[in-house]
């Protein structure tokens, strides 16, 4: 039965979830039963979309990218796909109206990363960041706002700079990896391979800006989508927060962690922020 496979494409995204990223499936658990699915269907596309090009590394990547690209389409023209990641966010891209441009922008960005190593100018840099970050968001935001178009648009914005924020933190924590293992430096001028104290100051305030904007729109949300993206939001503060305490030449050197320990606090203090209306 078709209703079976769909239970079974739903519940790999929520695996996928769980097992690929514990502050997001933290998070995700505090978002109202009514779109959690949803939010799942949306994770499972970008996250097995950012795997072909970031660890299938003794694979042909671009070859997997494309297949992946086709049957995105296929799932969508057709309402079903046999890859269950696929049929259950196809599932999500109708319930909710999101355009061919959102997830096609994704893609787009995750192709770059198949060709381009360095970002030289400010708009190669967010061009980059809107495909692989800010549609993400806005992909989100769809759900949260269940088709309230007004709502949509007066939130997009916000939901694009808080994006931005998660996607610039990850940037930074991933240093090492990003310019040793994939070759690739996002930050247009400055100088990763000898990041100074100077620069980091910079990108920290660049992306403290982004996050005093996502916070706003949070505090705007529908009450079933708040609590789990103010949820996100803590978890990615406090990472920033990390970076900026950690020496220039140690981020460099090392991947900066928020322990799970810390991460289950961050979840119950935001608990209690929430209930106490201060959000």
């Amino acid at each position: 039965m078709k209703s079976l496979f769909d239970d079974v494409s739903r519940q790999c995204s929520r695996t996928v979830t769980n097992k690929y990223s514990t502050s997001f499936s933290l998070a995700s658990k505090m978002l109202g039963p009514s779109i959690q699915q949803d939010i799942h269907n949306i994770y499972g596309f970008v996250r097995f979309a950012d795997e072909i090009v970031d660890t299938f590394h003794d694979y042909n990547k671009r070859e997997l990218l494309d297949n992946f690209e086709n049957e995105l389409h296929k799932a969508v023209e057709n309402k079903i796909s046999l890859n269950p990641i696929l049929n259950s966010f196809q599932e999500t891209v109708h319930k909710y109206d999101i355009t061919p441009d959102m997830y096609g922008a994704f893609i787009h960005s995750m192709r770059l990363d198949l060709d381009k190593s360095v970002y030289l100018t400010d708009e190669e840099y967010r061009n980059y960041i809107y495909g692989s970050a800010d549609v993400v968001g806005l992909m989100s935001l769809k759900v949260f706002v269940k088709g309230d178009q007004q709502k949509y648009d007066d939130l997009k914005d916000d939901a694009m700079r808080l994006g931005s924020a998660f996607q610039k933190v990850n940037f930074l924590r991933d240093l090492k990896a990003d310019l040793e293992m994939l070759e690739r430096s996002y930050f247009p001028n400055t100088n990763l391979h000898d990041l100074n104290e100077e620069d980091k100051a910079r990108l920290i305030a660049e992306i403290k800006d982004d996050f005093n904007a996502g916070l706003r729109g949070i505090k705007r949300l529908p009450i079933e989508a708040k609590l789990g993206v103010y949820t996100a939001y803590t978890y990615y503060r406090k990472l920033l927060t990390r970076l900026e305490k950690t020496p220039s030449r140690e981020i460099r050197k090392r991947r900066i962690r928020v322990p799970n320990y810390e991460k289950i606090g961050l979840l119950a203090k935001g608990y209690v922020t929430y209930r106490l209306n201060l959000i």
